[in-house]
């Protein structure tokens, strides 16, 4: 194993211990390994599913992850057959590179959200509030889509955030929130939906100057690239895009 395969079997099994590594299915038959921004985990997860019921024999893999590491790995040379991205500039990463197999098509967008504890202890009633010295506030990191828009929603309100950690995927901040180890954190609406009454949301004023585009492709090292299309029309179908639709996600 060459120096590049092992930085890229590193990063690998870093992703999947952090973000965690879903597989659909048995073994047998086909897989193909789709890599998705952390947001989209519980709509990928039923997504998968469900194409695996429309697909028999053919299994899908999830890996979820902060969407600009997921697109690191791919410039790497790892084995992915889908790329969903949470940013069209990640997204990008992988077009520069040539890794992309065709033109990336958005199929959904999400807004940012402020997520604080049920109790509210910091009393976070707005944007402003969550820029407070003393709150601890949870954010992604700038390279993040999601701290991308933070940092959006913040500059464009004239606020300087203080936050007290900076985290590699949404996945992290909102279990900073849920586990009360945070008084707010900026995730999206949709995964404030799916948390349900773990936490609490806070309407961000200006979050519809912050929307985020989500562009999916098939990446130019696919094992099988007729199933990887197969599932991207899955996702872009009438059943894919109500279940989106569904969780809060906005229509592209």
């Amino acid at each position: 194993m060459n120096r590049r395969w092992r930085a890229v079997v590193a990063g690998l099994a870093t992703t999947a211990t952090a973000a965690g590594l879903v597989g659909c299915g048995g073994s047998g038959g086909k897989t193909i390994v789709v890599d998705a921004a952390a947001s989209l985990t519980p709509t990928f997860t039923t997504l998968a599913r469900q194409f695996e019921q429309a697909h028999p024999g053919v299994h899908v893999r999830l890996n979820f992850g902060g969407s600009d590491t997921l697109a690191a790995q791919i410039t790497q040379g790892a084995p992915v057959d889908v790329f969903a991205s949470a940013s069209t500039t990640t997204m990008q990463t992988v077009v520069a590179a040539h890794d992309a197999a065709g033109t990336p098509q958005v199929f959904v967008r999400n807004q940012p959200e402020l997520a604080v504890p049920p109790s509210n202890p910091a009393h976070i009633e707005s944007l402003a509030d969550s820029a407070r010295r003393g709150v601890k506030l949870v954010l992604c990191a700038p390279t993040v889509p999601c701290g991308a828009a933070a940092d959006t929603v913040y500059r464009l309100a004239h606020l300087k955030p203080h936050p007290v950690s900076q985290e590699p995927d949404v996945t992290s901040v909102l279990s900073k929130v849920e586990l009360g180890e945070a008084d707010a954190g900026v995730v999206y609406v949709t995964d404030v939906r799916a948390a349900g009454a773990k936490v609490k949301a806070v309407p961000i004023g200006n979050a519809d100057q912050a929307i985020t585009s989500y562009p999916i492709v098939v990446t130019k090292q696919a094992s099988d690239p007729t199933d990887a299309r197969a599932f991207i029309r899955y996702v872009r179908s009438t059943t894919g895009i109500h279940l989106l639709r569904a969780a809060g996600f906005l229509p592209p």
